[in-house]
């Protein structure tokens, strides 16, 4: 079946036709790096992860681009308040970002442009912007003019005026009209700044997105994904200076956006203090229960994020790879079933596939046969690896967080209690099972023996 995809552009789900087949390309915002990214801003990461892989198994290839947003007036106030320079807080947390992300299975994309890499090529946007009188210079910054293009607030699908209203602009003397944002601002000498033809500043947020999209790949992209909280402004600004700087040229053939997280009640968000940082999470959880819970909704809808979800995906990983350990005796090489690529080939159905999953995983457990239990073993495994998801040992899921001493002296301890149990010293076992669940070691009596995991 073909892959079809909601576009947010036309408001419908549509086949999905790159302009070139042999290597469609996708644009996906990436972080502002001046602190630890929350759970809400993997989410995007991870299903879009998934999108990518799907990608090239279709086409052969894909070119990926994932950005760095390394200028930025909460970077400058970070770096001021730590009295030192922006690179010092970029570095560090880009480096933290891709170490979370890499911790939930997200591969890294094909190309990773930081923006003041780019600086030469914002410069040129914003000039070519100038000459065809869709930007202005005032007072040492440029403005794009909203009123010269006559599709503003066509993917957001609000009139100038009223997204005039809703959002939140700054309204400033240099300003023509009050909906005109800002292409590039002076610097002071504290703050970083690039010689430019309008004097010594920085580029604004939207035009950085715009100018590395362009480098890396090209006029026209077929994807460009991202949180619904950048439709507007974002992406509507992205939409608006890259069409009028390329000669009207669409930017962007297919607009994916991902819903919010939630949590408690509310919409996570710094600005809100109600985040869950993945940096923080990655250490108190299994990772890939983590990314199990992102993928457990549909990638449009909103997610209700809490720990009883993260416990849920805990205990469903672990009938999964407890699944797999049962196959053990086994040899199969992972095959994706075509029921579960349908189902990410609807418009990326993750609960579906996970569906999917589950009933493999079911039947597995049922299966008697050698060639039946090769043959779901199989599945399993490539059902998990087009999600990401039961590509470790079983052995190093129900292990996780323990050293190989460790584990010996844990098996030491089961193995005593089963012959204790043998012995009929009941006491014996049952204070051994004790002391395990002390230190947050749950034993299983299985037909096959004694199981054990750290909870």
């Amino acid at each position: 079946m073909p892959l079809r995809l909601y576009n947010s552009l036309t408001r419908r789900v549509e086949p999905f036709a790159p302009l070139d087949p042999a290597c469609p390309t996708m644009y996906v915002c990436g972080p502002t790096v001046y602190n630890y990214v929350h759970i809400g801003n993997a989410r995007g990461p991870v299903v879009f992860g998934v999108l990518a892989a799907l990608l090239r198994r279709r086409h052969g290839a894909l070119r990926y681009a994932r950005n760095i947003t390394d200028v930025d007036d909460k970077i400058n106030a970070a770096a001021a308040e730590q009295g030192v320079p922006i690179s010092a807080i970029t570095d560090r947390f880009a480096a933290a970002y891709r170490q979370d992300m890499a911790a939930l299975g997200v591969a890294a994309p094909d190309i990773e442009p930081e923006a003041t890499a780019h600086i030469p090529q914002i410069v040129a946007m914003i000039e070519r912007l100038i000459e065809s009188g869709h930007a202005y210079a005032a007072q040492g910054h440029v403005l794009f003019a909203v009123a010269t293009f006559a599709d503003y607030g066509k993917l957001s699908r609000r009139d100038p005026e009223e997204m005039l209203a809703g959002a939140r602009v700054e309204v400033a003397p240099y300003k023509r009209d009050p909906g005109d944002f800002v292409l590039w601002k002076p610097s002071t000498p504290g703050l970083p700044g690039w010689d430019s033809p309008w004097g010594r500043g920085r580029p604004g947020w939207h035009i950085e997105c715009s100018a590395m999209a362009g480098a890396h790949l090209g006029r026209t992209i077929d994807i460009h994904a991202g949180g619904i909280d950048l439709q507007f402004p974002h992406h509507e600004n992205e939409i608006a200076q890259s069409e009028c700087a390329h000669g009207g040229a669409p930017f962007a053939r297919y607009w994916l956006h991902n819903g919010m997280l939630n949590f408690g009640g509310a919409k996570m968000s710094k600005s809100l203090g109600n985040i869950e940082k993945v940096h923080d999470l990655v250490r108190q959880h299994p990772p890939e229960a983590l990314r199990y819970a992102l993928l457990s909704a549909h990638y449009r809808q909103p997610l209700d994020w809490s720990e009883a979800l993260v416990e849920q995906s805990v205990r469903t990983l672990d009938r999964l790879y407890g699944t797999l350990r049962d196959l053990g005796d086994v040899d199969a090489a992972a095959a994706i079933p075509q029921a579960v690529e349908d189902a990410l080939e609807d418009d990326l159905n993750t609960p579906l596939a996970l569906a999917e999953l589950a009933r493999i995983a079911g039947e597995a457990r049922k299966a008697t046969g050698t060639g039946e239990r090769t043959r779901l073993k199989g599945e399993l495994l490539g059902a998990g690896l087009a999600l990401g998801l039961l590509q470790q040992a079983p052995e190093a899921w129900f292990n996780r967080g323990g050293s190989g001493e460790d584990d010996a002296r844990i098996q030491a301890l089961v193995d005593e209690r089963s012959t204790a149990k043998q012995a009929r010293d009941f006491a014996r076992a049952d204070a051994i099972r004790d002391r395990l669940a002390a230190e947050g070691v749950l034993l299983e009596d299985t037909p096959q023996g004694v199981r054990w995991k750290r909870s």
